[in-house]
C-alpha cells in the first residue's frame, strides 16, 4: 500500500515531460547567449545583465493575471497551452537578431509566455495530487525541468562540435522540442478534476488570501534580492579559466545535478516540513555564493556548481508546496500569480544591483553581498516560522 501511495498521477508525469521538452529548447540557447551577445552582437556585460533582469521580470507582468484568470474560469489548461506555444514560436527568433536590443525583445516575449503558463500549471499540478504528495509532485516537475536543462546544453555542444559551427543554427533547431512540448500538452494532459470544480459563488473568506501567505511571500521577495541571474555565474566561471566551449557542458552538468536531487529535495519537504527544507536550501545558497566570491581555479568551478545545484533541489518544490498549503484550493492560481509576479519584479533590481556591485566592488564583493542578503532572508524565515501555517478550516 505504501508504494502505491507514492505513485505520481500519470498527468503529473506528462506535465514533467512537457517541462523537460520545453527546457531542452530553452537551454539549447541560454548558455550560448553571453558569448553570442558579446562576441557576435558586440554587447557588453551590462547589456547581458539588463537583458536577463528584464527577462526574469517579464513573467511577472503575465503571472498574476493568468493565475487569477484560471481561478475565475475554472480552467488551467488553455492558459498553460498558450504560454508554452508563445515561447515555442518566439524563442528561435534569436537566430535572426542583429542587435542586442532585439534579443531583449525576444527574451521579453519568451518570458511573457512563461508568465502566462506558470501559475495555471502549478495550480493544475496542485489539483492533481493530494496535499501529502504535493512536495513530491512539484519536486518531480522541477526535476524533469532540470533534466531538460541538462539535455539541451549537451545537444547544443554536440551540434557545435560535430555538425555546425555557429550559434544561430542551434537557435533555429530549438524550435523542434518547443513544438513537441505544445503537442504533448494538448493531446495528453487533461484538466484537473480537483481544480475545475463546479462554478460556485465563493464566500468572502475564501477570496482573501491568508496572512500567512503574505508573510511567506514577503520573505521570498527579500530572498529574491539576493538571487541574481545565473548568467553572472557563467561569467564568473569564464573569468576563472573555464574555456568557452566548456560553458554549455558546465551548464548541462549543473542542471543534471539539479535534476538528480530534485525529487529527493521535494520529498524531503514532505518529510521534515516545508520551512526547514527552504531554510536549508537558502543556507546552501549563501555558502555557495561565498564560494563563488573566493573562486580562483577552474577545476573547483565544477564542484561549486554541483553544490549550488542543491539550493534549487531543496527550495523549488518546497516553496511551491508551502504556498499551496497556505491558501484554499480555489485561490491557488491567484496565489501562485502573486508569487511569480512579486519575485519576478524583484528579479530585475536584483540583477541590476548585482551588476552594479560587480562594477564597483568586483565579483568578490558582489557575491559576498548576495550571500549576506541570503543569510538575512534565512533569519527572517526562521523568525516567522510559527506564523507560516494554514488557517484552520471554518
Amino acid at each position: 500500500m505504501a508504494s502505491k501511495d507514492n505513485r505520481l498521477d500519470p498527468s503529473v508525469k506528462v506535465l514533467g515531460w512537457v517541462s523537460f521538452l520545453n527546457d531542452v529548447a530553452t537551454e539549447m540557447i541560454y548558455p550560448l547567449l553571453p558569448d553570442f551577445l558579446t562576441r557576435v552582437l558586440g554587447a557588453g556585460p551590462e547589456a547581458l545583465g539588463l537583458i536577463e533582469g528584464v527577462a526574469q521580470s517579464a513573467a511577472s507582468l503575465a503571472n498574476m493575471g493568468a493565475g487569477a484568470l484560471s481561478d475565475r474560469i475554472r480552467r488551467r489548461k488553455p492558459l498553460v497551452v498558450a504560454g508554452y506555444a508563445l515561447a515555442a514560436v518566439v524563442r528561435p527568433l534569436v537566430a535572426f537578431a542583429g542587435r542586442w536590443s532585439q534579443v531583449l525583445a525576444i527574451r521579453f516575449a519568451d518570458r511573457i509566455g512563461k508568465g502566462i503558463r506558470s501559475s495555471p500549471r502549478d495550480a493544475l499540478i496542485a489539483g492533481l495530487v493530494p496535499p501529502e504528495r504535493r512536495g513530491r509532485a512539484f519536486g518531480f516537475q522541477r526535476a524533469m525541468d532540470n533534466a531538460g536543462a541538462l539535455v539541451g546544453p549537451l545537444i547544443a555542444a554536440f551540434l557545435l562540435k560535430f555538425w555546425i559551427h555557429e550559434e544561430r543554427t542551434v537557435f533555429l533547431l530549438a524550435f523542434i522540442p518547443g513544438v513537441l512540448t505544445v503537442f504533448l500538452l494538448i493531446v495528453a494532459v487533461p484538466e484537473s478534476t480537483r481544480a475545475v470544480a463546479a462554478k460556485v459563488t465563493l464566500p468572502t473568506s475564501t477570496r482573501r488570501l491568508p496572512r500567512a501567505f503574505w508573510l511567506a511571500l514577503a520573505v521570498f521577495v527579500l530572498f529574491t534580492l539576493a538571487n541574481s541571474t545565473d548568467a553572472f555565474l557563467l561569467l564568473r566561471a569564464r573569468d576563472n579559466g573555464v574555456p568557452l566551449w566548456q560553458l554549455p557542458l558546465l551548464w548541462g552538468f549543473f542542471n543534471g545535478a539539479k535534476a538528480a536531487a530534485g525529487v529527493p529535495g521535494g520529498a524531503l519537504a514532505d518529510r521534515i516540513g516545508r520551512v526547514p527544507t527552504v531554510a536549508l536550501g537558502w543556507g546552501v545558497y549563501a555558502a555557495a555564493y561565498v564560494g563563488f566570491a573566493y573562486l580562483t581555479a577552474s577545476p573547483a568551478t565544477w564542484g561549486l556548481f554541483a553544490f549550488y545545484a542543491l539550493f534549487f533541489a531543496l527550495t523549488e518544490g518546497a516553496e511551491k508546496a508551502l504556498l499551496a498549503d497556505l491558501v484554499p484550493e480555489e485561490a491557488r492560481g491567484r496565489a501562485f500569480g502573486f508569487f511569480y509576479a512579486s519575485t519576478g519584479l524583484a528579479a530585475l533590481p536584483s540583477s541590476l544591483l548585482f551588476g552594479l556591485w560587480w562594477k564597483l566592488l568586483g565579483p568578490r564583493g558582489a557575491f559576498l553581498i548576495g550571500a549576506a542578503l541570503a543569510v538575512l532572508s534565512l533569519a527572517s524565515l526562521l523568525l516567522l516560522r510559527t506564523h507560516l501555517r494554514p488557517e484552520p478550516a471554518r
